[in-house]
């Protein structure tokens, strides 16, 4: 009896535990390939799954995303430069009956295609293009891997090189090169900062001297008018003043001005330093005196030389009076403008100039000046008192 319920006993656990084998629970990530008796009947999950434990074998297959490191593989470019790559590759499968059925071992499988696909890669690039072109290698590795693994039942996502290593000789050209970048980089740099600098103090040059050009512009404009308006009324006050002396001198005896004249000519005479007058208008002086010969009455000739030569003024000294066709002196219509009656005494006659005045004339001109003027005095005399003057340098000659 004892025998019996051992039995029992052990029947029942052995059902239970081949209960609990044949049931599987298959997550969501998760998928089940079912063989029976060696057949692939497909994939199960996810959820509740019985299998027969004595006739079913399962594969398990995840579908997550899944990487895979490819170490450091070593590989020769185009222009024969053997560099040091490791890479990573990320997978996800898409086909879990065959991912199982078409490879055993897809990561030695992925390591091996990725090495060879590598090498193949880089030896259709230049070193350059190798450390410069990271996205386009990551690109044509990925193509080409995931052209392999697609009969696989695995789709490569993504590629991303992780480290080149160029050998030694090679990386200490990239440092000098990097070097000699760097230093050029700065020369244009600081070139240009040097040409923008120049621009900008020519530029401010420029507008300066524009401003200064303006204002020095401006400055002759109003220096101009300014010039203009003073000369303007310079020219106004002097016609003005002109004006006014004209209508004063209108007034004036002819015959005072011109002993003024004589007057300010014996001024200078008097003055103790030397000087040397000439006599440009010696044939005003002389047309005044005999002006003034004629107001006062008196009928005296005076030559009018054209140039100041002694046989000129010898004979304007020696000539004598002028008498009419019959040897008379000139009546009295031919005097100025006083005019006498019958039985009025005619006016004295002026004497010629004397031998030594002729002298003066010729050897010193403002000594002839102060003689023309006591001479014009003399006569001016002689026309209010009858009296006959007594020519200057006369009494020289006993004449």
């Amino acid at each position: 009896m004892t025998l019996v319920f051992v039995l029992v006993g052990i029947l029942v656990v052995l059902a239970i535990l081949g209960a609990g084998s044949s049931v599987k629970i298959i997550r969501e990530y998760q998928r089940v390939i079912l063989f029976r008796l060696g057949r692939s009947i497909g994939a199960k999950g996810p959820g509740l799954t019985f299998v027969n434990p004595i006739t079913d074998r399962v594969s398990w297959v995840d579908l997550r995303e899944q990487f895979l490191e490819i170490p450091h593989q070593t590989a020769i470019t185009r222009d024969n430069a053997p560099i040091s790559i490791d890479f990573i590759i990320f997978y996800k499968v898409f086909d879990p009956v065959m991912s199982v059925l078409q490879v055993k071992d897809f990561s030695g499988a992925a390591l091996n295609i990725a090495a060879t696909t590598l090498r193949s890669v880089v030896g259709d690039m230049s070193l350059d293009d190798v450390l410069s072109k990271r996205e386009a290698m990551n690109d044509t590795l990925r193509v080409k891997l995931d052209e392999v693994t697609e009969r696989w039942g695995v789709k490569i996502t993504n590629v991303e090189v992780r480290e080149i290593n160029p050998p030694p000789a090679v990386q200490e050209a990239m440092t000098r090169q990097m070097s000699a970048e760097r230093t050029r980089r700065a020369v244009v740099t600081e070139s240009e900062g040097q040409k923008q600098a120049q621009i900008t103090v020519a530029e401010g040059q420029k507008q300066a001297a524009i401003l200064s050009a303006e204002g020095q512009r401006e400055a002759v404009i109003l220096a101009a008018e300014a010039e203009r308006q003073a000369q303007s009324l310079r020219s106004e006050g002097a016609a003005s003043a002109l004006g006014r002396v004209s209508a004063i001198a209108k007034d004036i005896d002819p015959n005072t001005v011109f002993l003024q004249y004589l007057d300010a000519l014996r001024q200078v005479a008097s003055s103790p330093s030397s000087k040397i007058v000439l006599p440009l208008e010696l044939t005003n002086m002389l047309s005044g005196l005999t002006n003034l010969a004629g107001r006062a009455g008196l009928s005296a000739t005076t030559t009018r030389p054209a140039t100041l030569t002694q046989p000129a003024v010898a004979a304007a000294a020696q000539e004598p009076v002028d008498h009419d066709a019959t040897g008379s002196p000139p009546s009295d219509a031919t005097v100025g403008s006083g005019t006498t009656g019958p039985g009025r005494p005619a006016p004295p006659e002026p004497r010629a100039l004397a031998p030594a005045a002729s002298e003066v004339l010729l050897e010193d001109p403002l000594a002839a000046a102060q003689v023309g003027a006591e001479l014009a005095r003399a006569n001016l005399e002689a026309a209010t008192n009858g009296v006959v003057p007594e020519p200057p340098g006369a009494g020289s000659d006993g004449g």
